[in-house]
């Protein structure tokens, strides 16, 4: 039986935007015993609506990687009816955060990156991280985790 998991989005203050649940699909462990790689199964509850250039449907899949040594997560996202990928969509955020066995919460950036399945990408939300009061270390990180992200989907 899988273990169900609680994702928590937070803001910059630390404060709760958004929470749903999906189910371990995979973890792994460093040697302080947490996930460095906590893998979950989540279906999109939000009626369909139009992102970019797909249409995101009820209960479509998400695949979603979350890692506590990296500055972002990685949701690969499946067709509800034929499962086919309809691309990745990439949270820049702070590391993620194993808050209990069965919650796990990171600190969300603004900056995204959508990686479309032919590879394409687009920066999406640069007016918001760059609006953010963030200090040269964090901004610094989040741009380098924004580079690796697009060098991985090339």
């Amino acid at each position: 039986m899988k273990q169900s998991i609680t994702v928590i989005k937070r803001n910059l203050a630390g404060e709760e935007t958004w929470r749903h649940t999906g189910l371990i699909k995979h973890r792994e462990q460093n040697v302080l015993i947490l996930p460095s790689r906590c893998c979950a199964e989540a279906r999109f509850s939000c009626p369909d609506m139009p992102f970019q250039s797909i249409l995101l449907k009820k209960n479509d899949r998400f695949v979603e990687t979350y890692y506590t040594d990296r500055w972002y997560n990685v949701y690969e996202i499946h067709d509800r009816d034929d499962d086919r990928i309809k691309g990745w969509y990439c949270n820049i955020s702070r590391p993620a955060i194993l808050e209990a066995d069965d919650h796990l919460s990171y600190v969300d950036l603004a900056l995204d990156l959508w990686v479309m399945p032919d590879l394409k990408q687009l920066v999406l939300d640069e007016d918001e991280f760059a609006a953010f009061d963030l200090d040269p270390e964090t901004r610094s990180r989040a741009q380098k985790a924004l580079e690796e992200l697009r060098l991985r989907f090339r």
